[in-house]
């Protein structure tokens, strides 16, 4: 072929070759193109599943926080309501003791009194004086002065008593007279 064919020829081909190398990189841009709208389609379906597991997520959130405040309410009211209970039965528990208190130092009172007539009693009741407090009686016996304290049930003396009790013991115990005129 001559030169002018030549010419001819890749005045020809030459744009036709242009021609499809653009055509085939307008096919990768629209591939691309359709990859990328691909992506973005499939990053919506994401963003639109975390969304509905970010509403579970939060839903079962709420669900736990009412139920917790609930428990919680719940839990407070019982432990009130236990709290008063003993409270009310701490008050019953007291005032129940402070009569059987009552009842025994009463009885305690009405056992002082009455013991110079009983079997047990070893001396005269007759000469038996009540002093009660803080001795419940001195004795005048033929043969000593004797100082009585009378106990009912686990009594126990008191600091007083138990005094006056060691300086009886200790020989500590005089006499005096004393004349008013």
């Amino acid at each position: 072929m001559d030169y002018l064919g030549w010419l001819f020829f890749l005045a020809t081909i030459l744009p036709i070759f242009f021609l499809i190398k653009k055509v085939n990189r307008f096919q990768s841009s629209v591939e691309a193109l359709s990859d990328c709208k691909e992506s973005v389609r499939r990053s919506e379906e994401d963003k639109v599943d975390l969304v509905r597991s970010h509403q579970k997520v939060k839903d079962q959130l709420d669900y736990l926080n009412t139920h917790y405040s609930n428990e919680q309410s719940n839990s407070k009211k019982t432990i009130e309501k236990l709290e008063q209970d003993l409270y009310d039965k701490e008050q019953s528990r007291k005032a129940t003791l402070s009569q059987r208190k009552s009842s025994e130092v009463r009885i305690g009172h009405i056992a002082e009194k009455l013991a110079p007539f009983l079997e047990d009693f070893p001396y005269n009741p007759e000469d038996a004086i009540f002093a009660g407090q803080p001795i419940d009686y001195i004795v005048f016996d033929e043969k000593a002065v004797v100082f009585v304290e009378i106990k009912s049930g686990k009594s126990q003396l008191s600091k007083k008593q138990r005094h006056i009790r060691d300086l009886i013991k200790n020989k500590s115990v005089e006499w005096k007279e004393i004349r008013i005129q």
